[in-house]
């Protein structure tokens, strides 16, 4: 299913966060910290099961602005504390999100790469995706630089 590491078939972005990395991992392992930021602007969250460890199932439904609902399915198949966060969305489109956190200083560079099942599916999502992602990640900083 997956090309893994083929760069054609993944949307990428980083970013240089005002916190530490136990920050910045906290922000996903808490589900009531994770459920204020993850989505695209004016998304808000519904988490039905949230596991998080290696193998642990997330059942939630995005909610857009415009009152439509968006089941999601993931398994979290790696979490290394404090550095990695391996994420495979199982429902379509399937991907596999893999968030590095690397410590600079007193903040954290966050390495965010999306890797579709092919670089076709990676074209149709890029235009969606590298938008949605740069404003799911404006929402974490803002939420980090509220704490």
């Amino acid at each position: 299913m997956s090309q893994a590491n083929n760069p054609n078939a993944a949307v990428s972005t980083k970013r240089l966060l005002p916190a530490n990395p136990r920050q910045v991992f906290a922000a996903f392992e808490q589900p009531d910290r994770l459920a204020q930021w993850w989505g695209p602007s004016g998304f808000t969250n519904t988490f039905e099961q949230f596991e998080f460890k290696p193998g642990g199932r997330w059942v939630f439904v995005m909610h857009g602005p415009n009152g439509a609902n968006y089941p999601n399915e993931s398994v979290f198949r790696e979490i290394q504390p404090d550095t990695r966060i391996v994420i495979e969305h199982v429902v379509k489109p399937w991907f596999r999100l893999t968030v590095t956190l690397t410590a600079r200083g007193d903040k954290t560079h966050l390495a965010w790469v999306q890797e579709f099942e092919s670089p076709e599916v990676a074209a149709k999502m890029r235009r969606l995706s590298d938008t949605a992602n740069e404003q799911n990640l404006d929402r974490l900083q803002s939420l980090l630089a509220r704490e």
